[in-house]
């Protein structure tokens, strides 16, 4: 089969969206498949990729993570699959222009119906604050129901997502167009192994401290990451736990109001902020951590890749419970959940489980089982290929 993967960010630009697109590309390669991954230039890249072809298009508008790259229009027609990664704004109404197109020709012509196949991978709602939010709300109230409309499938990465989601009402109304398929990590790239001793020497961490992690992005874009509600639960857990530190592993322009919190709350002994590392240096980080926490606010964070990452690092994870994010914790077997927002609750589930340094243990060993079993990418490829095949069988 012929794919187009269409992805607002792509290497060399690190986002958990495009890291699926990445993976999936990669497994779908090695299925046999002719894979084409179309994305906006934002700077001049540096094309890494070898396996499959990457095509960088200049926008014409850009804001954010939103870019509106028309020319893509005259480059569908030759693939068998249109595979779209939303939310990507300023792609999805070119390629729903191109699909309600082609529907009027098949009504002409029908020879050739095979080429409008258009699948969605829906990684997460449109959410915003303030004017951007609004925006978002109307561009969804738009195009979100044709999008559902003209898609032949919708993969999501849990139902339980789904059914809190802004198109719960048509999963309901379309149940058969809707598949679970969830996101998966290099099993061999992230695995469990001895902390970096130049790592531990590098941030003057003492080798008896234990270590919680935080991995995302510190920018206005992932606002709801909730690095402000960690830093309040950590002033707190100060009193209480004596040998810990935390390192912040991201960077944007949240930053520096991150740092004047921790200063504020007077933890920056306890705090490390690294900024950002490069992709290959991740796996040595998560083999730092005793724990991994992902305190999260909103629906903004509909899965959370690097949860993924830290559990097949052996690592147990403290996740706020929220739709999606919350299926990957097993409660009392790899991990804990907190309330969103909730500093009291945070601060009590880290201080579980410093002081039962067995059980944190147990947990992550239990972690690396999880993913094994259920989030490997080759399985998960698999998957996908039998969406495709499927999809064309029925057209």
């Amino acid at each position: 089969m012929k794919i187009v993967q269409i992805v607002c960010r792509f290497l060399p630009y690190t986002s958990g969206i495009g890291n699926v697109c990445l993976n999936e590309s990669r497994e779908l390669v090695k299925l046999g498949h002719d894979i084409v991954v179309f994305t906006p230039r934002y700077k001049k890249e540096n094309i890494i990729e070898n396996k499959f072809l990457v095509r960088y298009f200049r926008p014409i508008l850009k804001y954010g993570n939103a870019a509106f790259i028309p020319q893509i229009i005259s480059q569908l027609k030759n693939f068998d699959i249109i595979y779209l990664h939303w939310p990507f704004i300023g792609a999805t109404e070119i390629i729903l222009l191109w699909k309600i197109f082609k529907k009027f020709l098949s009504g002409i012509r029908p020879a050739g119906r095979h080429e409008s196949t258009l699948i969605v991978r829906y990684h997460m709602d449109l959410i915003g604050q303030g004017i951007t939010g609004f925006f978002f709300k109307i561009y969804s109230f738009i195009f979100l129901p044709l999008l559902i409309k003209y898609s032949n499938k919708i993969i999501v990465s849990t139902f339980d997502y789904l059914r809190h989601s802004q198109i719960k009402r048509y999963f309901k109304k379309y149940p058969n167009k809707f598949i679970e398929i969830p996101f998966g990590v290099d099993l061999v790239k992230f695995s469990p192994k001895q902390k970096n001793k130049n790592l531990l020497r590098k941030y003057k961490i003492d080798p008896d401290n234990q270590i919680i992690l935080f991995v995302g992005g510190l920018d206005r874009a992932h606002y709801f990451k909730g690095v402000n509600i960690l830093l309040k639960a950590i002033a707190k857990l100060k009193s209480a736990i004596s040998d810990f530190k935390l390192l912040i592993i991201g960077n944007g322009n949240l930053r520096p109001f991150y740092e004047k919190i921790a200063k504020d709350l007077r933890v920056g002994d306890r705090v490390v902020f690294v900024g950002r590392i490069p992709d290959q240096s991740l796996p040595d980080f998560y083999n730092l951590a005793n724990i991994f926490i992902l305190p999260s606010t909103t629906k903004s964070e509909a899965f959370g890749l690097v949860l993924l990452e830290a559990m097949a690092c052996a690592k147990p994870i403290i996740v706020s419970n929220l739709p999606g994010p919350r299926t990957l914790v097993k409660k009392n077997i790899n991990g804990l959940l907190v309330k969103p927002g909730d500093v009291g609750d945070l601060m009590e589930k880290l201080k579980f489980l410093l002081e039962n340094k067995k059980i944190a243990k147990e947990w992550g060993i239990n972690s690396r089982k999880l993913v094994e079993e259920k989030y490997n990418w080759s399985v998960i490829g698999q998957k996908i290929e039998e969406v495709y095949k499927k999809v064309l069988t029925e057209m």
